[in-house]
């Protein structure tokens, strides 16, 4: 059976990077709230600048250091607000995937020593379980035609153009590292061949 998402609610949201409209939409793969935030014109554009960004609610929530995600959320709202267009699509999938229970005790494993794949690894799940058929549905009901995906993640832009979604490019955005996450940050690039230049010691 075909994965279908509907786009139920369209809203005006202000932000310190501009108006934007969130996009609800419901799904028939899962019971989670996966939406959009977009930018400006994007329906039957191309080379519209895109985040895919999975939850961290340590991170988008409580600005935990010990990753670089709400960074991240806040730097991709700055960059398609700048563009002038784009679209930031937020997927419920914490955690690379595990969820948030699974995540925190992750988080004592590396404090115990084990890095963020090892960690995973240990807990039962593969160091990455995130997918984006979801997210490629989203990009289809919004009528964009292609995209600049704003990523630092190779296999996020090989799973997307599996999918049919046309990136014809890519937009860095690395965050300078801390002292909390210098390993995660490390361990993303070592094992996950992220594009990172070199993480500061």
């Amino acid at each position: 059976m075909a994965i279908e998402v509907s786009n139920l609610v369209q809203t005006r949201i202000p932000t310190k990077h501009g108006e934007f409209v969130l996009h609800y939409f419901s799904n028939t793969l899962d019971e989670k709230e996966h939406v959009a935030f977009v930018f400006g014109e994007v329906a039957q554009q191309s080379v519209v600048p895109v985040r895919i960004h999975s939850e961290c609610f340590t991170g988008d929530v409580f600005g935990s250091r010990r990753c670089d995600c709400g960074e991240q959320l806040d730097k991709a709202l700055q960059l398609i607000s700048e563009h002038g267009s784009g679209v930031l699509i937020y997927l419920r999938q914490e955690g690379r995937g595990i969820g948030l229970l699974k995540k925190l005790q992750a988080y004592n494993l590396q404090d115990q020593g084990m890095d963020t794949v090892d960690a995973n690894i240990h807990l039962g799940h593969l160091a990455d379980e995130r997918e984006y058929t979801i997210a490629a549905l989203i990009l289809e009901n919004l009528s964009v035609q292609s995209i600049q995906l704003i990523t630092n993640n190779p296999n996020k832009i090989e799973q997307l153009k599996a999918l049919g979604v046309n990136v014809e490019g890519r937009i860095p955005i690395q965050i300078e590292s801390n002292c909390d996450n210098q390993a995660y940050l490390q361990t993303k690039a070592d094992k996950m061949a992220h594009f990172l230049d070199k993480v500061k010691k």
